[in-house]
């Protein structure tokens, strides 16, 4: 059950406990009142009777002497002396001893039964109105809560997806001085306070990875000079795997600023991309269901299926298909897949595409959903029914 639900049902609770203890105060309140008045004017006309009496010696004014139907309680009341009232039914009696006798008086009691229902009906109705109207008035005070609470939420997923220039204040509002208004705040500091950390991180990241380009240029001169022997080849190899992982924490850098612009060119995708996929994974196999003109950067273009190619070369397996359908293309491989923690959070730097396989860095994913988010397009990660991993790149295409 929604929280809309909850308060409305919980306002809707109180009104009808409040309406009801109310309308049973009410209605014993008046029940009792009336009985307290009948009785005391009972009592002062059967005073009359009593005075009429013992002047005339007969009962007057409706007494009634020795009556056969006075309710024996009343009776024996009257026996030992005592003046007494009994409301009996629709019935209201008053008796007294008179002499060796019992005088009586017998009144209706139907108008004031008649009062007292009139009373609980005005009572029921009333009371389904405060229940109506509280149980109205808890739907909107819950819708409107639930609302605010669902744009936070909606905001707060958005700049967990990477949106951090929302916030969630400005998504409920900030002219309510509430609890939710407070927690608004709460998590746009704490969001704002993890952003800052982050780009720190980030700056950091970039600056050593700056930092090293220049002895890592020394170094490659220095291994191209070494002699011709295995050694050599083992070093060189390795200072450029280390070049090009600085490279790529400087793309990832470059990216993460958001001022990267493509430079848009006409490209028809299907030639370009067979192209590109004969030159880089030759063993691939390419199919062009529909060759489409695109305005794309052809750079970051390449560098996105360098990218998702070398990860489907180093952590995937054989076959692998290329597919270009429309301003689509689909690249998937034979391997194990990507890892669940990948599919539900996206690629980040330093996650690799398979955790079966070694190598690599985990910035390739990362560089091609930075390049896709450039050019406009999207770039979905699945792993198909019948295994391997899936890429899918949907460019901006207007017909």
């Amino acid at each position: 059950m929604s929280l809309r639900w909850k308060i409305s049902a919980v306002i809707a609770l109180v009104s009808t406990a409040a309406a009801v203890a109310l309308s049973l105060t009410v209605h014993i309140a008046f029940a009792r009142r009336q009985a307290d008045e009948a009785r005391r004017l009972q009592t002062e006309r059967l005073d009359l009777v009593l005075r009429e009496y013992a002047r005339t010696g007969a009962p007057a004014f409706g007494g009634t002497l020795d009556d056969p139907d006075l309710p024996p309680e009343l009776r024996r009341a009257a026996a030992r002396g005592n003046h007494a009232t009994l409301l009996d039914g629709d019935t209201i009696w008053a008796a007294a001893p008179a002499g060796g006798s019992v005088i009586s008086l017998a009144s209706t009691y139907e108008g004031r039964r008649a009062q007292l229902a009139s009373l609980d009906r005005v009572l029921l109705f009333g009371s389904l109105a405060v229940v109506a109207c509280g149980t109205g008035a808890g739907v909107l005070i819950g819708a409107r809560l639930s609302s605010r609470l669902r744009r936070a939420a909606a905001a707060a997923r958005q700049v967990a997806d990477g949106e951090h220039g929302t916030r969630v204040g400005d998504a409920v509002g900030d002219r309510a001085r509430d609890e939710t208004a407070d927690l608004a705040r709460a998590v746009d500091a704490m969001a704002t306070a993890l952003q800052a950390r982050l780009d720190a991180e980030r700056r950091v990241t970039a600056d050593i990875a700056h930092e090293l380009r220049t002895p890592l240029t020394g170094l490659t001169t220095a291994a191209e000079l070494l002699p011709p022997s295995r050694p050599a080849e083992l070093v060189r190899d390795r200072v450029g795997a280390l070049r090009g992982l600085v490279e790529d924490v400087l793309e990832v850098a470059r990216l993460d600023t958001a001022t990267e612009r493509a430079d848009l060119s006409e490209v028809p995708l299907g030639a370009f991309t067979s192209r590109r996929v004969q030159a880089l994974a030759p063993g691939a196999e390419v199919a062009v269901r529909t060759d489409t003109v695109v305005a794309t950067d052809p750079l970051r273009l390449e560098r996105i299926l360098t990218n998702v190619l070398a990860n489907a070369t180093r952590h995937g397996a054989h076959p692998i298909h290329v597919e270009v359908d429309g301003p689509t293309i689909t690249i998937r491989d034979h391997g194990p897949g990507f890892p669940d923690d990948l599919l539900q959070e996206g690629p980040t730097r330093f996650r690799k595409g398979s955790t079966e396989t070694p190598g690599g860095h985990g910035l390739g994913l990362t560089i091609a959903k930075g390049q896709a988010a450039v050019l406009g397009a999207t770039l979905t990660l699945t792993n198909p029914p019948h295994g391997g991993a899936q890429v899918t790149l949907h460019l901006p295409y207007r017909p």
